[in-house]
């Protein structure tokens, strides 16, 4: 398919550019191999989640407006932006982090947080809250499909038939050349709107570990979701965009989209216009003010 290929070559432009990175500086508190949290403001606790190569601070300005009135918990995700491998460097990386914020969250002895993830981190957030429901008290997906997979095959493929491409890729991605920005800069181009923004994120994938994206781009890409939506019970909603010089229809994208969620019953799946893909970002003001009503909610 079409999809397919120009996912192919965004998957190749992030592991073109993907370096060896720094260690992380020590964080007190919650500790594991494969996350750190950074906590701010108090109230109702409210959980962000960033996605494939990012780092915490995407939420930053969400995080700004929000931590007069709620207690914001940013995780990062070890072997992305800058952040040492660890725990992430081998094997699967959503599913284990998944477990890694279910035992934050019962540590910390938090009382069923809001968790809002995008991208990758919407991948975990559903994972969360559909293994852990009674951890999770709310739920927000910004800007994935519960089977990313669906884009790297023909209509009626499965985890399991997707995976030839998905072991393909990645060994496409461990065997790119390292350090070339030029493909990740067409990348982030295609992925956020607001152009002085897209140097960070560019760096941001540059100094994430290689295999670490990889692997984690590899288990997106064989992780159906769709059959334990139904086993989620917190309040869910999906905010999404149409990409941009998208090779289908945009009709069509928009309904699998919409189809995609049907075993979640009462999910609110919202379209976001004039935004790419990090809608904190290039829709800031509309993001913050759907996160203050999915808060209310």
């Amino acid at each position: 398919m079409k999809r397919r290929g120009v996912l192919a070559v965004l998957a190749a432009a992030v592991l073109a550019a993907c370096a060896t990175a720094p260690p992380p500086l020590p964080e007190a508190g919650f500790r594991s191999e494969r996350i750190s949290v950074v906590t701010r403001g108090a109230g109702p606790d409210v959980i962000f989640i960033p996605g494939l190569t990012s780092h915490r601070d995407v939420w930053a300005d969400t995080a700004a407006a929000l931590e007069g009135r709620y207690r914001v918990h940013l995780v990062q995700l070890n072997g992305f932006a800058g952040f040492d491998a660890a725990g992430n460097a081998e094997g699967p990386v959503a599913a284990p982090v998944a477990e890694e914020i279910a035992r934050y969250i019962e540590e910390e002895g938090l009382e069923r947080p809001a968790v809002i993830g995008h991208s990758m981190g919407g991948t975990m957030g559903m994972m969360l809250a559909a293994r852990h429901p009674d951890s999770v008290g709310k739920l927000m997906v910004v800007d994935m499909f519960p089977w990313m997979g669906a884009m790297f095959g023909p209509p009626g493929a499965t985890a399991e038939s997707v995976r030839p491409v998905a072991d393909a890729m990645r060994t496409q991605m461990l065997t790119a050349p390292a350090g070339q920005t030029s493909m990740a800069e067409q990348m982030i181009a295609g992925m956020i709107r607001t152009e002085s923004a897209r140097a960070q994120h560019v760096e941001y994938a540059r100094n994430s570990d290689r295999r670490t994206v990889a692997n984690a781009f590899h288990e997106l890409i064989v992780t159906d979701l769709r059959p334990e939506l139904a086993n989620i019970t917190a309040p869910t909603t999906v905010l999404f965009v149409i990409p941009p010089e998208l090779p289908i229809p945009a009709e069509q994208y928009e309904g699998y989209m919409r189809t995609s969620y049907l075993s979640l019953p009462g999910a609110r799946i919202v379209k976001v216009e004039d935004s790419y893909h990090f809608i904190m970002i290039d829709a800031e003001e509309r993001f913050i003010a759907d996160v203050e009503a999915f808060l209310a909610q």
